[in-house]
């Protein structure tokens, strides 16, 4: 896996979603399609939160344990879409709902600026823990809900993917919203 191609393809992503933000008003941003989808800010802030407060939050956990030379003492096996995913280097082009939730369901922004200011967080803490990733054993992981154990580089991965997989979404949104895609 090469966490430094990973990188430079997150990176262009970030930039293709900054882009995409630029003609968009706040409440353009924060519009829904119907009361349980999410609007275009909730997206982007999704994408936000769910690399810092979920993947990234990982690898600094399986850092973390590796640090403090913490006993290996099971194996952790990833799930079979855990298997999948990782092979294939993309989610699905798959629509998936979860249920409404105070946990889940991410905020509406405030400003432009917030999501922006958020993709940019994102960027330069991809980009000062992707030199650690290779020197983190693999074994140290922490489990997905859906994939199983995921290490580092694992989790590293799957940031970009979920960034790229959310396309589909930014497109339904831009088509509901009258902005050609």
């Amino acid at each position: 896996m090469d966490t430094k191609k990973v990188l430079q393809q997150f990176e262009q992503e970030v930039d293709q979603y900054i882009q995409a933000l630029e003609p968009y008003s706040i409440e353009q941003l924060t519009l829904q399609p119907e009361a349980e989808q999410w609007s275009l800010g909730q997206m982007y802030n999704h994408l936000i939160q769910s690399a810092q407060q979920m993947h990234l939050a990982n690898i600094d956990t399986c850092i973390k344990r590796q640090q403090a030379e913490e006993e290996i003492t099971e194996v952790n096996y990833k799930t079979y879409a855990g298997e999948a995913i990782l092979e294939l280097g993309n989610f699905p082009p798959i629509r998936v709902q979860v249920p409404a939730s105070p946990f889940y369901t991410p905020t509406q922004p405030s400003t432009k600026a917030e999501l922006l200011e958020g993709l940019e967080q994102v960027r330069a803490r991809m980009q000062n823990i992707e030199p650690l990733l290779a020197t983190v054993n693999p074994q140290y992981t922490v489990a997905h809900p859906r994939f199983g154990h995921l290490n580092a580089q694992e989790w590293f991965t799957i940031i970009d993917m979920h960034y790229r997989h959310h396309w589909l979404q930014k497109n339904r949104l831009d088509q509901f919203l009258g902005m050609t895609v």
